[in-house]
């Protein structure tokens, strides 16, 4: 079963990576957390992934007060998003023409959906912005959307100011992960642990990755 699980994550992420690429390509706008991790991409002139790796690990510094602990897949997701992200813009190519924007807006809606199901569904821990969120929810006692919200909502802010993309990829993303995910979850969890976590929970987390 640990081979299954281990299996599951890296797949999950390596997909949740180039799914980030794939978003980048379409050129309609990212998901909050991509929109700063391009705004500030473009501001240092490192690639997009590094980035991903970078404010992964400086999140993580915030954990401490919270008093979360990191499992094997937090680092994972730490190190694997930004470098498959980084793989996936390197093998995808750019698109000028709106149909091909759009075709691959959806593939990597649909495919970030997939990706999220798996690594959250392998349950070897939470990525550093998930943990980032629950954290806060144990600490202050505020509901999983507020906190969550609140969240993507400074790093939209913020990301959009630094000049990262927002459009209707963005809204699209907000709209239609979280039922992807909660049709997808119960398929991807681990089935000695699956009744110890109510899929609804799990989507909460997979949307502030």
């Amino acid at each position: 079963m640990m081979t299954r699980r281990i299996t599951q994550l890296l797949i999950g992420l390596a997909m949740y990576g180039i799914s980030l690429a794939m978003f980048v390509r379409a050129g309609l706008g990212l998901d909050p957390w991509d929109v700063f991790h391009q705004g500030l991409a473009g501001k240092t002139g490192l690639s997009i992934g590094v980035v991903v790796i970078a404010v992964s690990f400086l999140v993580l510094l915030l954990w401490i007060p919270l008093r979360q602990m990191p499992g094997v897949g937090t680092i994972a997701n730490a190190v694997l998003v930004g470098l498959f992200a980084d793989l996936g813009l390197w093998l995808i190519p750019e698109f000028s023409h709106l149909g091909g924007q759009i075709a691959m807006l959806a593939g990597a809606v649909i495919l970030n959906g997939i990706a999220s199901a798996c690594y959250i569904g392998a349950r070897l821990g939470p990525g550093a912005r998930d943990g980032l969120m629950t954290g806060l929810v144990r600490r202050t006692g505020w509901s999983v959307r507020l906190v969550r919200t609140g969240i993507e909502v400074v790093v939209l802010a913020v990301g959009f100011l630094l000049g990262g993309s927002v459009g209707v990829g963005t809204v699209v993303y907000a709209l239609a992960i979280g039922p992807i995910v909660q049709v997808l979850l119960p398929r991807f969890m681990v089935p000695e642990r699956a009744k110890e976590t109510a899929p609804t929970e799990a989507v909460e987390a997979a949307t502030a990755a």
